[in-house]
């Protein structure tokens, strides 16, 4: 009888299966349709080639989930919005984050998601919301706006402007063994010297890391206070594991657990250092924004 009820447990397990996804979408940006990598999904420590359905069983599994974007690639946006929806057809989804988001526009979040919900969208969410021109709504609106109509919180996880210029000004102790080592905090200076196309005096390089790493603080700080399962929204740098949040939360005690995908275009680089998935794009066309910076 022992026996036979295993038997009849192990079939059950059996047949139970994960809610099917739909096909991902097609790609928008322009470039990089020919190339092998267009669409392929690699699990990073071991190589292996993964289909949608398998990763997104696997995101589901996980408490807190980090994707890492490009701010300016539309695909990068769409592939965010489909996987929100597959995540919520395998479990409830806890909470979703924003770098795009700042403190000071929760109150208004709140109050819009709350109107959304009981069937009173705003006419205009950017007003309400009082989005900031600088994140292009044209790619974030409709991620956005499917955020705000669902049963779970849409969360700030960046810092308002006045914190950035306090911390510019007064460099808070950032605390934790992860985060301070010199290796990180050297590949990050140049990163932050790199991005600003070498412009930076050397005498502004301190007080810029300390902005970069209490952003990134502040994102582990809010991940851990969201309702999980919890998924981040930010710039692929900020969800690095060897340089980003994943270093703070694990500052914080809750290092575990966590899994990053990156969204890449075809031909960048991600190693297994940096994340635990990859999923190629088609790619925006190169701008040199040095040029516009040193006009």
């Amino acid at each position: 009888m022992r026996f036979l009820l295993l038997c009849a447990f192990s079939l059950l397990a059996a047949c139970q299966t994960h809610p099917q996804v739909t096909p991902p979408p097609a790609p928008i940006a322009p470039q990089g349709r020919e190339h092998a990598d267009l669409g392929v999904i690699r699990e990073l420590a071991s190589g292996r080639t993964l289909t949608p359905q398998e990763l997104v069983e696997r995101l589901a599994a996980a408490p807190r989930v980090l994707v890492g974007e490009q701010h300016d690639n539309p695909d990068h946006h769409a592939l965010q919005l489909w996987l929100l929806r597959q995540l919520a057809a395998q479990r409830p989804q806890g909470s979703l984050l924003m770098e795009m988001l700042n403190p000071d526009q929760q109150d208004k979040v709140d109050a819009t998601q709350t109107a959304t919900r009981a069937g009173q969208p705003p006419v205009d969410a950017y007003q309400a919301l009082s989005w900031q021109a600088n994140w292009d709504w044209g790619v974030y609106g409709a991620l956005v706006t499917y955020a705000l109509r669902q049963p779970y919180p849409l969360m700030a996880a960046n810092l308002d402007r006045a914190q950035i210029m306090q911390i510019y000004k007064q460099r808070p102790l950032l605390k934790g063994e992860a985060s301070t080592t010199q290796q990180v905090q050297a590949t990050l200076l140049d990163d932050i010297r790199e991005s600003h196309c070498g412009l930076l005096p050397e005498s502004q390089m301190p007080a810029m890391l300390a902005v970069q790493q209490q952003r990134d603080r502040r994102m582990a700080e809010r991940l851990m206070a969201a309702p999980t399962p919890a998924l981040l929204l930010a710039g692929a740098f900020h969800v690095r594991k060897d340089l980003g949040v994943p270093l703070h939360l694990k500052d914080l005690g809750d290092g575990a657990g966590n899994v990053v995908l990156v969204l890449a275009e075809v031909g960048k680089t991600v190693t297994a250092a940096s994340a635990d998935y990859v999923w190629y794009t088609a790619a925006q066309p190169e701008q040199d924004h040095c040029a516009k910076l040193r006009r």
